[in-house]
């Protein structure tokens, strides 16, 4: 390749541009003394990589078991192939397939993210010296999701609700406690004595892994610390709200349930002259632009657009 007496490689390409990224792959090896070998080829198989990417990044994920449960079920739709030698249309194949049983297109983009993350990982640890295959196989649009909130009347009866049919002695309280914070269903049942201090509760275990912790009213504060001291804990009650939301007939778009509590609470919190700078910050949003999708709601904007409305 660089001059008499080398030892000559003769591969064909489908691009000039991958023929050149090979060009540069051999001379980088060639410059660290190594010597590309074609009969050494990488020949491990998806799962093999897979198990490798676990061990070094998955399972320090909190869902890195989950995580592998479904790149083995991919691997296993395509036949377990040579994790070199997967083809974008092997991926697409698997995305129709799921399609047809049901799946949704966030899910769908989260499964392509874990096996693109399989191989970038592997990459940038040196692990494997090929790129990524299924490195152009792009995301699924997304339609944006309609964002629900409850009014103060639909609060009053929900909560009007639990109180006259669940027997859940938790569900009434964790259904105020989100809307009071912003928390999700989970970080509220988290909730222990050691995380209700000083007028204050700390979210532990979060989506984003940070702690965080809201203010509340003094009433409901010692209302949690009672509840706390007799039960020790909040036992699971999800399905209980699940089932009250049901019985009180407020309708609500797919997906949501206990979500909404939590966009009520950021709903109001805008619509009563909240800063939503705050407001990511009492979320837990690791970026403004999550935080962004409330700004519609804030007086100050909605006053904005009724100024520079156009007059017909």
């Amino acid at each position: 390749m660089d001059g008499r007496g080398s030892k000559r490689i003769r591969r064909t390409f489908d691009s000039k541009a991958e023929a050149k990224r090979f060009e540069t792959f051999i001379l980088s090896k060639r410059a660290e003394g190594k010597e590309w070998n074609p009969s050494k080829a990488d020949n491990r198989r998806l799962e093999d990589l897979i198990q490798l990417w676990f061990n070094a990044k998955g399972v320090h994920l909190k869902d890195g078991e989950r995580r592998k449960r479904c790149l083995d079920a991919i691997a296993d739709f395509m036949g377990n192939p040579i994790a070199r030698t997967v083809k974008p249309a092997a991926f697409l194949a698997y995305r129709a397939h799921k399609i047809q049983e049901g799946a949704s297109k966030k899910t769908l983009n989260n499964h392509l993210g874990y096996l693109n993350a399989v191989y970038n990982q592997l990459h940038r640890l040196n692990e494997i010296d090929f790129e990524n295959p299924i490195r152009n196989v792009e995301m699924l649009r997304l339609d944006e999701r309609e964002l629900s909130w409850l009014t103060v009347e639909q609060i009053r009866h929900l909560l009007k609700t639990i109180e006259q049919f669940s027997q859940n002695p938790h569900v009434h309280l964790l259904t105020r406690i989100c809307l009071a914070t912003g928390a999700r269903w989970g970080e509220a049942e988290n909730l222990q004595l050691r995380h209700v201090q000083e007028g204050k509760l700390t979210f532990v275990n979060t989506k984003s892994g940070k702690s965080r912790s809201v203010p509340v009213a003094q009433e409901l504060f010692e209302e949690i610390c009672e509840h706390l001291k007799e039960h020790g804990k909040f036992g699971f009650s999800l399905s209980a709200f699940r089932r009250a939301l049901e019985k009180s007939r407020i309708w609500l778009p797919s997906g949501q349930a206990a979500h909404v509590l939590r966009h009520t609470f950021a709903s109001h919190f805008v619509m009563n002259g909240g800063d939503l700078i705050v407001l990511q910050k009492v979320l837990g949003h690791s970026t403004i632009m999550m935080t962004l999708r409330y700004a519609h709601l804030s007086p100050n904007h909605l006053q904005s657009a009724l100024i520079n409305a156009p007059k017909w």
